[in-house]
């Protein structure tokens, strides 16, 4: 018997693995320092306060408190753009006075 059509070339279908995402360039990634504290002659106690005040001004508590429970991206973007007209008004007290 012949046919006019050629026969299928012999090729196995293989599918194709999703693929990972690739993690973003070391630039764009999160860069994390461990905060030090060094406990010297002045006691543990005025540690612990150094080490609040550094955490504080990393911006660190501000992130745990903010993580602590899941907001939904309609509620972020609220509190976004309240956040954003605080500031504003804010700023227009200071640039008033």
């Amino acid at each position: 018997m012949s046919s006019d059509t050629p026969p299928a070339p012999e090729t196995p279908e293989t599918p194709q693995a999703p693929q990972a995402p690739q993690a973003p360039p070391v630039s764009e990634a999160i860069q994390c320092r461990p905060l030090e504290v060094v406990v010297g002659d002045r006691g543990i106690e005025r540690a612990i306060k150094h080490l609040k005040r550094k955490m504080a001004s990393e911006g660190i508590l501000r992130e745990l408190k903010r993580r602590r429970h899941y907001m939904k991206p309609s509620v972020k973007r609220r509190k976004k753009q309240s956040e954003a007209a605080r500031r504003r008004r804010k700023r227009q007290r200071t640039d008033a006075v």
